[in-house]
């Protein structure tokens, strides 16, 4: 029931998903309209929804036969193995620490999100918004979850970890960051390579960047708005007159691989990091695709039981 496309979006990707062979559960209300074909998903009845507009604490509080509540609840009961949502971010969140609750020694969950490189593979930012402020030990926890996400999400045998900070040196940025910088420094299982500035995130020279919540999602939403500044001047330009029409209709060919690398709805969705239990949260716009992908995801990492890999590095290092 989330999300700006929702439900129509979420059933076609659910469905999309169950053709790959994905068992799926839909969470919310079942009396759709007619032309809203299920098929053999079952649904999970939720009579509530959360809007994206609501403050996400009092809307999980309040709203407990909502959508978002009772899919965090399914997987903590065992009902399901992850829960994915396109619907207010906070509210996922929230529900997600509130029912299924935080692995052990965790200080904070954090938002993983995959960034594209082109020509390789993703980089994973975190956090990309679930904590506006911190403390430098919770950035070394970031730095071991995600690390352990991109071992295993993008099959990185080592990933190489980055401080985001304004300058490469160790004594560059604020006390937090020098503070950070020295921890993680001392910190076994993890491949920590310094500092990184905000133009390596794009980049193969490092495949997970950590910050802080309010900065990543800065960073975020600024890659985010020059991608799509960037498409749009392209397929503006295009579209010039009928010699750059032609050129375009010889370079799509070379150009949609790249595409494809570059559209955020090839991943599916971000991963909440720290909760006790698989959480994917999709953009509010995401497409039947993304839907369908962020599903896979979520299969992926029940697979490979990140959760519980989260769960022995943290009670190691503490």
């Amino acid at each position: 029931m989330g999300g700006d496309h929702a439900p129509a979006n979420i059933v076609e990707g659910a469905l999309a998903a169950a053709r790959r062979g994905i068992e799926v559960l839909l969470v919310g209300r079942s009396d759709l309209p007619a032309d809203f074909e299920l098929g053999d998903i079952e649904v999970l009845e939720a009579s509530e929804v959360i809007g994206m507009d609501e403050d996400p604490a009092q809307g999980v509080r309040r709203k407990k036969d909502s959508s978002l509540v009772r899919a965090a609840e399914a997987v903590r009961d065992g009902r399901a193995s992850a829960m994915i949502s396109a619907g207010n971010t906070g509210a996922a969140m929230a529900s997600a620490l509130l029912r299924m609750g935080r692995i052990k020694g965790v200080s904070r969950p954090a938002i993983a999100t995959p960034i594209p490189v082109p020509g390789a593979g993703p980089t994973v930012l975190l956090d990309a918004g679930a904590n506006s402020e911190v403390q430098p030990d919770w950035l070394v926890q970031f730095a071991q979850m995600g690390s352990i996400f991109a071992r295993q999400r993008f099959a990185i045998a080592r990933p190489r970890v980055g401080l985001l900070s304004i300058g490469e040196e160790p004594g560059k940025g604020d006390q937090l960051r020098k503070d950070t910088f020295g921890l993680l420094e001392a910190v076994d299982g993890i491949d920590f390579i310094g500092n990184v500035e905000g133009r390596d995130i794009m980049t193969d020279d490092v495949d997970v960047v950590v910050t802080d919540g309010f900065t990543g999602n800065v960073v975020l939403k600024t890659l985010e708005g020059a991608m799509k500044s960037l498409v749009a001047g392209l397929l503006g330009a295009f579209d010039t007159n009928d010699d750059t029409r032609a050129h375009a209709e010889a370079l799509l060919p070379a150009l949609l691989p790249l595409y494809e690398t570059l559209d955020p709805e090839t991943y599916g969705g971000a991963m909440l990091l720290g909760v006790d239990g698989v959480c994917i949260i999709s953009h509010g716009s995401s497409s039947a695709r993304a839907i369908a992908n962020a599903i896979g995801v979520a299969r992926d990492m029940v697979e490979a039981d990140v959760v519980a890999e989260i769960r022995a590095a943290i009670a190691e290092s503490a």
